[in-house]
């Protein structure tokens, strides 16, 4: 793929209940699933928009992985995962799964930062870009938030990996800043909050766009999902609005959206 490193190209839930989070994700989101040919060894399903534009995948826990919760990880394109992969390394961070390919699909490594947020690396074989993160587009990741232990050492470190900067920062009271990070102003990437329970490991939490926000409050708590904050009416002048949630499995997730229909 042809994106800027460090831009999220690929979203993945991983789950003991890929059906669940079919039915649910679907509803909530209007995502269309298929499962992809080749006779993969595990059971692995995208998903895309109702335009078609593929967004991410559901891979069923493996067996390397029993007893992890129900977690969304991102994939952030590079354009040589090997030596990214050494660089996170040398940075602090972990390689938890060595460079590997995927036939007909590119090359990834799973890492994580020196806080312990995990993501993966990946060099997809299309020559197109990927559109997996388009704020403004219903149906595709809107936000990318870190939740970590530490900001300053977190900032250095995506920056000096993915040349991130800090864009900004809005104050969250006794939580500490809430900081903006983007390739450059124009170029938001999300931003970076400190955890707010004492202990809490960090990791990489994640906003999808719908179309309208109580419509998906309802969807997800008629989904057997957990509203757990919102809707909130988001800063700006654009009129969105966010609700954070736990999935039907316990994945926490975030949507963001007008409020068409008023509030309720």
């Amino acid at each position: 793929m042809t994106n800027r490193d460090g831009t999220p190209i690929w979203y993945e839930l991983m789950t003991d209940a890929p059906d669940v989070a079919q039915d649910f994700y679907g509803k909530v989101m209007g995502w269309q699933f298929r499962k992809p040919p080749g006779g993969l060894d595990r059971d692995y399903r995208t998903f895309a928009t109702e335009e078609g534009e593929g967004v991410g995948g559901v891979m069923h826990t493996p067996d390397r992985a029993k007893g992890r919760p129900a977690t969304w990880d991102v994939y952030f394109g590079v354009a040589d995962v090997d030596a990214m992969a050494a660089k996170v390394e040398e940075l602090g961070g972990s390689i938890h799964m060595e460079p590997q390919d995927i036939p007909g699909v590119g090359r990834f490594a799973f890492v994580s930062d020196p806080q312990g947020a995990t993501f993966y690396l990946m060099r997809g074989d299309s020559d197109g870009q990927s559109t997996a993160f388009a704020p403004m587009k219903a149906g595709h990741c809107s936000w990318n938030e870190l939740v970590t232990s530490d900001q300053v050492a977190a900032l250095e470190f995506y920056g000096k990996l993915f040349g991130w900067k800090k864009t900004g920062a809005m104050p969250m009271g006794p939580n500490g800043d809430y900081t903006f990070v983007g390739q450059d102003d124009s170029d938001m990437i999300g931003a970076m909050m400190n955890a707010e329970k004492p202990g809490e490991a960090p990791f990489w939490n994640f906003a999808f766009n719908v179309p309208d926000i109580d419509t998906a409050k309802a969807a997800v708590e008629a989904g057997a999902g957990t509203v757990t904050h919102g809707p909130m009416e988001l800063p700006g002048d654009e009129g969105d609005w966010l609700i954070q949630a736990n999935d039907p499995q316990g994945a926490k997730v975030m949507f963001t959206g007008k409020r068409n229909q008023g509030a309720k």
